[in-house]
């Protein structure tokens, strides 16, 4: 069955950095394009980054440009994002999407919370 399995979350200072991976497997990962939302609470889910399926094309929200990156390894069927430079109104739960319509699939989420 479809499994997307997100980690790297954690608790980190402001400035400081976190590396969120996404493990995927039954399906084909290549053929899916990818991204990272985040919820934070009380809050819309909202859309990080995203990366195309042959990783050409990355896409980030506007409060995420030049500090997060997208990227993904389509021979281990993964997908990451590298947080840099992290600020207090980061935290959230992140999670992983894969999309290739009319499929959605999405993982369980996993915690980031940034505070001194």
């Amino acid at each position: 069955q479809v499994q997307l399995v997100e980690s790297g979350g954690g608790l980190v200072q402001p400035g400081g950095s976190l590396r969120l991976s996404c493990a995927a497997s039954g399906f084909t990962f290549s053929s899916y394009a990818m991204s990272w939302y985040r919820q934070a609470p009380g809050k819309e889910r909202e859309l990080v980054a995203s990366i195309s399926s042959s990783g050409a094309t990355k896409r980030y929200a506007d409060s995420m440009k030049g500090r997060f990156t997208i990227s993904r390894d389509n021979g281990k069927n993964t997908v990451s994002l590298q947080m840099n430079s992290l600020k207090p109104e980061d935290t959230a739960v992140y999670y992983c999407n894969a999309r290739r319509i009319p499929y959605d699939y999405w993982g369980q989420g996993t915690q980031v919370t940034v505070s001194s």
